[in-house]
């Protein structure tokens, strides 16, 4: 198996729960897989379009937005929800980084990430909703592949707040070509878009760096969930700012 095959396999099962075979590969090789992070995204934006496109005539389009809400979670794992739910709990949590990074650790859900969890959700179907009723599909496309291409510039722009964890083979072997490969990706995928895509895209990476930022001086770094909080507000920024106004 080619090194290229080797490592987009090791991102598909990574970052999602696609039936896959299971692949062997070493801690570099999972690191550099963060290059084909945005082309997972295409797969599974590619997904969501699909569905959509099949069933926009036979759904109420508030009904099909839940279930491709309900679609990438499963196709996800819900992995990056409950790191969603987990920096929030974190973020809203007092006393010094230490204390926060015990509070990430914590499984249970608090009243900071549950409220989190909620209103991004509904900003999801929202967004979705709008974008089936107007007929537009393109953006779901693309939404996933620039959202995950968020992750490998916060792996070479912030460090990561702990020793070891889900993120550190990612940070510690991901290369300066490896994300210039991923942002190539994201780009492409936007250029179907359009300026106006672009626009978006490129706000959408500036906002989700600014939240990386505020999550390092939190923690001291960033964290695995943070990269999945990253990659779900971005999905959800994205989708808002493609809306068009009617």
């Amino acid at each position: 198996m080619s090194t290229f095959v080797r490592r987009l396999a090791l991102a598909l099962s990574f970052l999602t729960r696609l039936p896959l075979a299971r692949i062997a590969g070493d801690e570099v090789d999972v690191g550099r897989a963060v290059a084909f992070f945005p082309l997972v995204g295409v797969v599974l934006g590619t997904i969501v379009a699909g569905v959509a496109w099949l069933l926009a005539d036979r759904l109420p389009a508030s009904v099909l937005a839940v279930l491709l809400v309900a679609l990438i979670a499963a196709l996800t794992g819900g992995l990056h929800l409950d790191g969603l739910a987990d920096t929030f709990d974190a973020l809203g949590a007092s006393g010094d980084a230490e204390r926060r990074l015990a509070v990430l650790r914590d499984s249970r859900i608090g009243a900071h990430g549950a409220s989190a969890l909620l209103l991004l959700v509904l900003a999801k179907v929202a967004a979705l909703e709008a974008h089936v009723a107007s007929g537009g599909l393109a953006p779901l496309v693309v939404f996933p592949a620039l959202a995950r291409a968020v992750v490998p510039l916060e792996l070479v722009s912030f460090s990561y707040a702990r020793p070891s964890g889900l993120g550190s083979a990612f940070r510690a072997h991901a290369k300066t070509s490896d994300v210039a490969l991923a942002l190539a990706t994201a780009a492409a995928a936007l250029l179907f878009l359009g300026f106006r895509g672009v626009l978006a895209g490129v706000a959408t990476v500036l906002l989700a760096l600014l939240f990386a930022r505020l999550a390092a001086r939190r923690f001291g770094g960033l964290t695995g969930d943070v990269y999945g909080a990253s990659i779900e507000l971005a999905e959800a920024l994205f989708l808002v700012l493609t809306l068009r106004a009617p």
